[in-house]
């Protein structure tokens, strides 16, 4: 039990949460928006507490089961920074609605803990721990909007095929136990490499956890829930579950099939490439023909799941670090554009078709121009971030003679570019279709614009971040 500092952000984050839930029993409507600034607050304090962590050396605690690293630093560094902006636009959709205030924080808050023990678990029980912490949160945050059916609807999709999703990677990680008689992921790495025989139970359970990971990532074919749950679900509920999760996915499976199976490579290669190449090919091509834009968007999520495996599957340091860069920048892209789609919600109105950003220049510039940006960098166009990032993990896959992949990857950014160019053309060329203003309060207008330039900034500079990102896989 030594080391317990390494997990002082979380268990500040725990107890502060604790203490806002608290409060929000005693706080009446008017006085609602104490709720928002202590949860911020629990954010920054949690986030300076993260970056203290930066550049210590690699440790362990809790027996073995908790650990803290370059590569856990980062992302819950990022996890936070994209939590902190998902709540300030978000703050005003909330409160013009019949939506639990109190409630949606505190979820988000305890959803935000999850993700960052499963960024540092070095362990499987550890691992699924906060996964189902961060699963349950979400759950429940999408039935928050009472009032709406639609939201019930998606609710229980989403808890029924999660459900079974941890029950397939649960049961995989049992037979991988069963295989290896170690729960740490680190012995499971040695035990693997150094008996051969063990391998096949190990492969056995190596297949659940594929289909458990897949469920989560939201892969091709066990897609199903995504699209469903991203236009049922309160529009603020699908920026959170759009943005950090996705980093805490990629941690998830670091974790779990570079630190534990990383010696059946081999078959997850082969597997990942399968659901890779399927993501990509009906993520874009399903895109195409919605008219809805949080579906629309839910199946851009999809083909960029794949494009966040290409650098997985390389199966080397450099993949690794490529498709790390991959999922913040995405998760940080997918924020802008939410935050957009956010403050166009005014007034009980609901931003979510395409025709409602149709002459979108005329009314806010500022709004028009960073879905602009946003756009243009989820199509891996320069000088945008989303085209550093698309390049390394394409680079990544040719590498490890993965090219036919690489050229599936090609082809579908082609396609893909269709949809992301569609919106910018109804922005910007055609004439205003739905007569409300698109005004946002200062502090989320200001934070759009740090978050647009900051999509261009690091497309120019991308070794801002991917310094860090090599770092963690040195």
């Amino acid at each position: 039990m030594d080391n317990l500092a390494i997990a002082t952000p979380e268990i500040f984050m725990l107890v502060a949460t604790c203490v806002v839930l608290v409060v929000s029993l005693f706080i009446n409507e008017n006085n609602r928006t104490i709720i928002y600034w202590s949860s911020q607050a629990t954010l920054l304090v949690t986030l300076l507490l993260a970056f203290s962590q930066i550049g210590d050396e690699a440790m362990t605690a809790f027996e073995g089961a908790y650990g803290l690293d370059a590569m856990s630093t980062v992302l819950k560094s990022w996890i936070l920074i994209v939590s902190i902006g998902g709540f300030l636009y978000s703050r005003d959709y909330i409160n013009e609605r019949k939506i639990a205030r109190g409630e949606y924080y505190v979820l988000g808050l305890f959803g935000i803990t999850g993700m960052m023990i499963m960024v540092s678990a070095i362990n499987m029980l550890t691992l699924y721990l906060g996964l189902e912490l961060l699963a349950l949160s979400l759950y429940a945050m999408v039935a928050l909007y009472r009032d709406n059916s639609d939201a019930s609807e998606a609710a229980m999709k989403y808890f029924v095929l999660g459900a079974l999703a941890s029950g397939m990677l649960l049961y995989g990680m049992s037979m991988i136990y069963g295989a290896t008689g170690s729960l740490g992921l680190s012995s499971i790495h040695d035990i693997l490499a150094g008996k051969t025989d063990q391998s096949v139970g190990a492969r056995f359970g190596l297949t659940f956890v594929i289909v458990g990971i897949a469920f989560k990532l939201g892969a091709v074919p066990f897609h199903m829930w995504v699209p469903d749950v991203y236009d049922g679900a309160p529009t603020c509920v699908t920026l959170f579950i759009g943005t950090a999760p996705k980093i805490a996915a990629f941690a998830m499976i670091i974790r779990l099939l570079v630190d534990g199976l990383e010696t059946l490579s081999v078959d997850w290669q082969r597997m990942l490439a399968i659901l890779a190449a399927l993501s990509m090919v009906v993520g874009n091509l399903l895109a195409i023909a919605q008219t809805n834009l949080k579906r629309m968007l839910a199946y851009s999520t999809i083909s960029h799941v794949g494009f966040l495996l290409l650098g997985i599957i390389a199966a080397n340091p450099e993949g690794y670090s490529a498709s790390m860069f991959y999922a913040i920048t995405y998760a940080f892209t997918t924020l802008a554009a939410f935050g957009v789609l956010l403050a166009l919600s005014r007034g009980g109105y609901e931003a979510v078709h395409l025709s409602d950003l149709a002459g979108l220049a005329k009314r806010n510039m500022l709004l028009a121009s960073v879905m602009m940006i946003a756009m243009i960098s989820l199509a891996g166009v320069p000088p945008m971030v989303g085209f550093y990032a698309k390049l390394v993990v394409l680079k990544a896959a040719v590498g490890a003679d993965f090219l036919w992949l690489a050229i599936v990857g090609v082809a579908m950014s082609v396609v893909g570019a269709f949809y992301y160019l569609r919106i910018i053309k109804l922005m910007f060329f055609d004439e205003p279709i739905v007569p409300v203003s698109a005004a946002a309060s200062p502090d989320v207008s200001a934070g759009l614009a740090i978050n647009g330039a900051a999509v261009v900034l690091l497309g120019v500079f991308p070794g801002l971040i991917m310094t860090a990102c090599v770092a963690a896989f040195s």
